[in-house]
């Protein structure tokens, strides 16, 4: 039995999209694989006294799920772009999950389509301190030039919200004190994900992109963009079994790319509400014929500035 740690950061807004990313996770497991799932959580949110997501233990024989507080850790820390300080949490997992040393870390607007044991198993991290996909978005000049004036490399700058984590390793150099005080005193745009690529330079491993499908990602593949990052092969796989990520728009508020994975878990899960998922779509129906004149010219232009390229 291959025992896969896994740990999911949150808050009260992200239950609904938690079950089903959980959902697809459970329904993607081999036989011989056990998910051991940790979900940390703030003194001042609720949905893990409710009960809800321990139903899934009910459902599927092969996790555990445990919560585990971080108290009032970083309450009030820097916010921005609509993310909350959950999105920090995952920078104190050595430190509140020490039973493991190497972990994996999630975040819940995910949709997995494989069985996670080969990746984590496979993934040698013992010299790094995480291992990642690339932030492709760096391929945006002005994010590149943000990441730049960090003093950091693009072209190895990795995203957060998938990540294996060496926490060995973080725990005997002390790296998460210097995460707390990044935290503190700095206000970064990315919050977490440049406080990792910052305090973290030279020891990240970067990983195939199929352990991390961006919306970014999914451009890349589908159209075939030119860049520095992954062949065209290791884009396709991403694309037909890749752990899709909606780090972009979400897709139980709006319609947005590989939007229909994420409905398909949903219905599978014991969450599965017919009046949530019915006027979702209803909404939907007209949503074209609603919009201004003004709107629908922006709509037609950008799909023509973008010509299927990333800039």
């Amino acid at each position: 039995m291959n025992i896969i740690p896994l740990v999911f950061c949150f808050d009260d807004s992200l239950e609904l999209p938690a079950g089903v990313c959980l959902t697809s996770l459970l329904e993607n497991a081999n036989d011989n694989t056990f998910y051991e799932i940790f979900i940390l959580h703030s003194d001042y949110n609720s949905f893990h006294l409710n009960g809800s997501l321990k139903q899934l233990e009910n459902k599927y024989s092969n996790c555990r799920i445990t919560f585990r507080s971080v108290g009032n850790s970083f309450k009030g820390a820097y916010e921005i772009r609509g993310i909350t300080t959950a999105a920090y949490y995952r920078l104190l997992i050595p430190e509140l999950i020490p039973e493991y040393d190497k972990i994996m870390y999630h975040d819940v607007d995910v949709i997995f389509r494989r069985d996670l044991a080969e990746v984590f198993l496979e993934t040698d991290i013992d010299d790094f301190y995480m291992a990642g996909v690339i932030a492709t978005e760096s391929l945006d000049v002005e994010v590149r030039r943000k990441r730049e004036r960090l003093g950091l490399d693009w072209l190895t700058y990795i995203q957060s919200g998938c990540i294996i984590i060496n926490s060995k390793k973080l725990r005997e150099d002390s790296i998460v004190n210097l995460f707390k005080n990044e935290v503190a005193s700095s206000k970064y745009e990315y919050q977490d994900m440049d406080i990792i690529n910052l305090v973290c330079k030279g020891k990240l491993k970067t990983m195939a992109p199929a352990f991390n499908v961006t919306v970014e990602v999914s451009q890349l593949a589908a159209c075939h963009v030119q860049q520095p990052f992954y062949t065209q092969s290791e884009l396709q796989i991403a694309q037909i079994l890749g752990t899709i990520h909606y780090n972009g728009a979400k897709p139980w508020r709006e319609y947005c790319v590989n939007f229909d994975y994420w409905w398909e878990y949903y219905r599978k899960s014991i969450f599965y509400d017919p009046k949530f998922y019915f006027e979702f779509y209803f909404s939907k129906l007209n949503y074209l014929d609603e919009l201004t004149l003004w709107k629908r010219i922006k709509v037609l232009a950008r799909f023509f500035k973008t010509g299927g390229k990333i800039k």
